[in-house]
């Protein structure tokens, strides 16, 4: 029994230091020791757990710090093979049990050591790269798919996070990314669904976000991101609260895992006076609608609510009803006795396959950042022994590591069904880009290039096709109808003009007027009518040729064909007005006229006169058509008698009561049985267009005349002398207009083209542009389907190869 006593006790006292040690180690794995290490501390620790040394019995022992089994005599041990060598080894484990005590009794160190572990960004650990390579590439096949318009089948899970209102969804998922970033506020700022992506950056020690819906570029300051997201939120307005829009937000970040997840609307109980009554169902809706699979869902419940009342395990448990695709997150982990927390933990009343997570993340001051809330709830946990089971899961670090390990064997088991439904689109789409397309690749940039080379293509020949000889025939129209008016308001008006050319020459009359009607004619602001008309023929152009294939479907390109092509037409008018003003300013005072100039003027008098005298007759006839010859012809005689007693009854007295019935009764009568007053117009429109073309062949008989064949009778033929002046202005303005206006307007504009319509686009604003024809739109997207489809294939390959 003697000898029996001395091993007994060294292995007790071996015991009892290494039980310690356990505990020491334990305590400062918490704050330093990366995860893997903390699992083999954890098995450690079981197994020396599992020794039961309360069954034996030990006397008192003796001082072990002196005692060395080497140094026992020989006789007293009897001969034992290898026993020398075994009370070497003893000795050794006895001092290190001794030195190991000696520690115990350093807390200082362990102090330093802590203080170094808080010191590194935190307690959040740095991730497992071989656990998230996986996840990292399927987040980026992810974000690949959402940009195709894919079916549910090509759908990969993301983290759905859900809970009521006040549980502390906000505060676990800016522990999770180390940052404040979630809008705040009384009322309900959380009103879109919040789809947040992390990616972890190790190359890299920038942190910052991204909003890829508004294109803000890198966004490094956190509270930035948060007046953004409250912004985006409270553009919902109050009477829907909620809506269905999410809000991408992608953080770059060393310290963060691969994860996706999405951040929803609390649930609510009741909505107060401001918030529409279906509210409730709304949110409950919305949720549900992301909570389906292949989602998983992260359940954030507070500990100091009865999990039984628990909105997130109800809504879970609808969807999920084994709690396979759900894990639950006990929040406020400190309002709560230690007995009950470590109850809901063990996940025996609710269970889930997944477990639950316990979680502090409790604001300590006023200005605390994130990992200074980690470090408080580690140190909580780390006050409370009953938490350090191995069995239970605390600590926003366990949760980041839980959610990347669910995550990853998700996406895992979702590869190969992922892969079979890529593979089916990616098929679809070859086919479609086949039989449509006949595989031909476009780009945007080459379809907005070709565009513009039709437009100016277009703007090219129609350049040639108005030259000087055409811009001569717009002005010279302009004028001859002037000409027109000139002639009707100073000659064929009067009376007298029947003596036109027999009497002209013996009546100064003639000549006053035909000085006034050339005044009229060189002063009535040619120079800027003839601009305003070339301005006007230009622009009509313009839009003609804008409004062709493919410019038919691009109305803003178009506005700004036609917005540049009025700038540069309008820099150049007022310039263009005044050459042409000083160069015709002489014609306002004489006009000299060759016999040669005379006859073309002449010929262009008879020949403006004839086709007015044509224009006449054809509508004379389209009356007569429409009306009728005999009924015409009765409402003539009609219209002609009324207005005859119309004339006389005028020179009657006023008190003179005669001819107080007649045919003026009948004329004013709409529902005469006769005659109705729309007859009565359409056979005054035909007396006017009778005397107009009675009055023209007159005029053209007298320009045919002898006295109209020489200038110097120009006094009795003011049609021709008129038509001479009107060429010589038409002449001298085109020319001027030629060269200020046209020459210019021809050189700037397919530059203009150019610089607007291309350089000056953004890759973006060039995919819109193309994307606004359906054809070539529906092209781009089965193109970028199927290039995106392979890529994605290939990344899945890749994956699958590697598994």
């Amino acid at each position: 029994m003697s000898l029996l006593r001395i091993p007994v006790a060294a292995i007790g006292a071996g015991g009892g230091a290494m039980a310690y040690m356990s505990y020491k180690v334990d305590e400062l794995q918490r704050e330093y020791v990366p995860d893997w290490m903390k699992d083999a501390f954890a098995k450690a620790n079981g197994f020396l757990q599992d020794i039961n040394f309360s069954d034996l019995e030990l006397p008192d022992l003796p001082d072990l710090s002196k005692f060395k089994l080497s140094d026992v005599s020989s006789d007293a041990i009897p001969a034992i093979p290898g026993m020398a060598k075994a009370a070497e080894k003893f000795d050794e484990l006895t001092s290190a049990a001794l030195e190991a005590s000696e520690m115990s009794q350093l807390p200082t160190q362990a102090e330093v050591v802590m203080k170094k572990a808080t010191q590194n960004h935190g307690s959040l650990p740095p991730p497992d790269e071989d656990l998230m390579v996986l996840t990292k590439k399927l987040i980026e096949v992810r974000n690949l798919l959402k940009t195709v318009d894919n079916n549910a089948k090509m759908t990969l899970p993301s983290i759905v996070v859900i809970g009521s209102q006040s549980s502390g969804k906000s505060s676990v998922l800016e522990a999770i990314v180390g940052h404040e970033f979630l809008p705040k506020g009384n009322n309900m700022v959380t009103r879109r669904p919040i789809e947040l992506t992390l990616i972890h950056t190790p190359d890299s020690k920038e942190e910052f976000a991204e909003f890829p819906q508004l294109g803000l570029g890198k966004v490094h300051d956190f509270k930035n991101v948060q007046r953004t997201l409250t912004d985006l939120n409270l553009a919902v307005p109050d009477t829907e609260c909620v809506s269905n829009s999410p809000i991408e937000l992608r953080v770059y970040s060393p310290n963060v895992p691969d994860l996706t997840l999405v951040d929803l609307p609390g649930y609510i109980q009741i909505h107060n006076r401001n918030q529409p009554a279906v509210l409730k169902e709304k949110i409950a809706d919305l949720c549900e609608s992301y909570i389906r699979e292949p989602n998983i869902i992260l359940a954030v419940c507070s500990a100091d609510v009865d999990l039984a009342n628990s909105e997130a395990l109800r809504a879970s448990r609808k969807v999920d009803p084994s709690g396979k695709r759900t894990i639950g997150v006990v929040t406020k982990m400190d309002l709560v006795e230690e007995e009950t927390g470590v109850g809901i933990l063990k996940n025996k009343d609710y269970p889930l396959q997944l477990g639950y997570v316990g979680v502090v993340c409790k604001k300590t001051g006023p200005d605390v950042d994130s990992q200074a809330i980690i470090r408080s709830e580690d140190a909580f946990f780390g006050n409370h022994p009953a938490y350090r089971s191995n069995r239970l899961m605390v600590g926003t670090s366990t949760l980041r590591r839980r959610l990347m390990e669910v995550l990853e064997d998700h996406m895992g088991r979702s590869l190969h069904k992922i892969s079979d439904a890529v593979q089916t689109e990616l098929d679809e789409a070859r086919y479609q880009f086949k039989v449509h397309y006949n595989d031909r690749r476009i780009s945007a940039e080459s379809y907005v290039a070709e565009s513009i080379d039709t437009l100016k293509q277009k703007f090219k020949e129609f350049a040639k096709q108005f030259g000087k000889p055409q811009v001569r025939e717009e002005v010279r129209s302009m004028l001859e109808q002037r000409l027109l008016d000139i002639c009707a308001d100073v000659y064929w008006s009067d009376s007298r003009v029947s003596n036109l050319p027999r009497l002209c020459l013996s009546d100064p009359f003639w000549q006053g007027r035909l000085d006034v009607s050339s005044g009229a004619l060189t002063k009535s602001g040619v120079g800027r009518s003839s601009v305003q008309l070339v301005v006007d023929v230009l622009m009509r152009n313009m839009e003609r040729l804008t409004s062709t294939e493919p410019w038919v479907h691009h109305a803003e390109g178009r506005q700004k064909v036609m917005d540049f092509s009025n700038d540069l037409l309008r820099a150049k008018f007022h310039t263009a007005v005044d050459q042409v003003e000083n160069t015709i300013k002489p014609y306002k005072f004489e006009v000299e006229c060759t016999e040669l100039e005379w006859q073309e003027g002449q010929k262009r008098a008879v020949a403006t006169l004839e086709k007015q005298l044509a224009e006449a007759q054809q509508g004379l006839q389209v009356i007569k058509s429409t009306v009728g010859r005999r009924k015409l012809r009765n409402a003539i005689k009609y219209v002609q008698k009324a207005d005859r007693e119309a004339s006389f009854r005028k020179q009657q007295s006023a008190t003179s009561n005669e001819l107080e019935t007649g045919p003026s009764e009948v004329l004013d009568n709409p529902d005469h049985p006769a005659f109705n007053l729309k007859l009565m117009e359409r056979a005054r429109e035909a007396l006017d267009l009778q005397s107009r073309a009675t009055l023209l062949q007159t005029r053209v008989g007298a320009l045919r005349s002898r006295q109209c064949s020489t200038a110097d009778n120009k006094a009795c033929c003011p049609e021709v002398f008129l038509s001479v002046v009107a060429e010589k202005l038409t002449y001298t303005a085109v020319m001027f207009i030629w060269v200020e206006l046209l020459n210019e307007f021809f050189f700037q504009l397919p530059r203009e083209i150019d610089n607007k319509l291309y350089y000056d686009l953004s890759r973006k604003e060039i995919m819109a542009f193309a994307k606004e024809n359906p054809v070539v739109a529906k092209h781009l997207e089965v193109q970028e389907k199927k290039t995106t489809l392979e890529i994605v294939m290939e990344k899945l390959r890749e994956l699958q190869r590697k598994r």
